[in-house]
C-alpha cells in the first residue's frame, strides 16, 4: 500500500491533473471559467474572496518554503528549528485561518443567495468539499507537527524528503511512510484536490490575468475632434485600437 499511495499515485495525480487541464482547455474553452456571480451578489464577495486568495497565495508559499527548502539550508544560515517552527506556526496558522475563513464566508453566501445557489452545481459542492477539507487538514498538520510530533518526527524529515525525491523520479516511500499520520491524510486530500482540479471552476488559475497588473492604463478619446486633449506622458499602444478608443 505505502508503494502505490507514495510511490505511483503522485505520478497518477500529476498525468490526471496536467492531462485533464489540456482536454479542458481544448474541449471546453467556454466552460474554463470562474462562472462569476458577482452581478447576483457583491457585498461578501468583496470580503471573503480576498482574504481567500490572499490567504492561499501564503498557504502555497509556506508549503513552498517547507517542502522544497532543506533543513540543513535554513541551519546553514542561522535559522533554528525552534525558530523555524515558531514562524511556521505563526504565519501558517494565520495564512490557514484566513484561508478557511474566506471560503466560509463564500460558501455561506452561495447557499443563502438564491440566485447563486441555483446555479452550484453538484461539481461546484465536490469542490468545495475537497477544498475545505484540505485547508482544514492543513491546519490540523500545522499545529500537530508543533505541539503533537510523534516521537520527535517531524514533516523537514520525513514528507519533505520525499516530496522532493519526487521530481528526480525516486521516491523516497520509507520518509513518507515514517510520517506521522496527520500528514498522511493532509497529503492524500491533497492529491484528491489535484486530482479533481482539472474538472472544476478551479482550473481558472492556470489562466489567472496576472498581465492585468502590468499592462498600461486605457485612454478614451474624445468624439469631438475641435476639443483638444492634453499630451500625457504614458505607454504607448501595443495592441488594437479603434477611431475613438486605445486599449491593449
Amino acid at each position: 500500500m505505502d508503494i502505490f499511495l507514495w510511490g505511483v499515485l503522485p505520478y497518477i495525480m500529476v498525468v490526471i491533473l496536467v492531462g485533464g487541464s489540456i482536454w479542458r482547455y481544448k474541449y471546453d474553452q467556454f466552460g474554463w471559467t470562474t462562472r462569476s456571480s458577482q452581478l447576483y451578489e457583491s457585498k461578501l464577495l468583496r470580503i471573503g474572496s480576498p482574504i481567500f486568495h490572499f490567504g492561499l497565495l501564503a498557504v502555497i508559499a509556506g508549503h513552498f518554503f517547507g517542502l522544497v527548502i532543506p533543513k540543513s539550508w535554513t541551519e546553514a544560515v542561522g535559522m533554528s528549528e525552534s525558530l523555524y517552527h515558531f514562524n511556521a506556526l505563526f504565519v501558517g496558522s494565520i495564512a490557514g485561518v484566513g484561508t478557511l475563513g474566506g471560503i466560509i464566508i463564500l460558501i455561506v453566501r452561495r447557499r443563502k443567495t438564491g440566485p447563486v445557489f441555483m446555479a452550484t452545481t453538484k461539481n461546484d459542492k465536490l469542490m468545495y468539499v475537497v477544498l475545505v477539507a484540505a485547508i482544514v487538514f492543513g491546519l490540523w498538520t500545522t499545529l500537530a507537527s508543533v505541539f503533537f510530533d510523534e516521537h520527535g518526527v517531524t514533516y523537514r524529515e520525513t514528507v519533505s524528503p520525499w516530496f522532493r525525491s519526487l521530481f528526480i523520479f525516486q521516491p523516497d516511500i520509507a520518509s513518507m511512510a515514517a510520517a506521522p499520520f496527520s500528514f498522511h491524510i493532509h497529503t492524500l486530500v491533497g492529491m484528491l484536490l489535484f486530482i479533481v482540479w482539472p474538472f472544476t471552476r478551479l482550473v481558472h488559475a492556470f489562466t489567472a490575468p496576472l498581465h492585468y497588473l502590468f499592462r498600461p492604463y486605457i485612454v478614451y478619446r474624445t468624439r469631438d475632434k475641435g476639443a483638444s486633449v492634453a499630451n500625457r506622458h504614458g505607454w504607448s499602444d501595443v495592441g488594437t485600437h479603434d477611431r475613438d478608443t486605445q486599449h491593449r
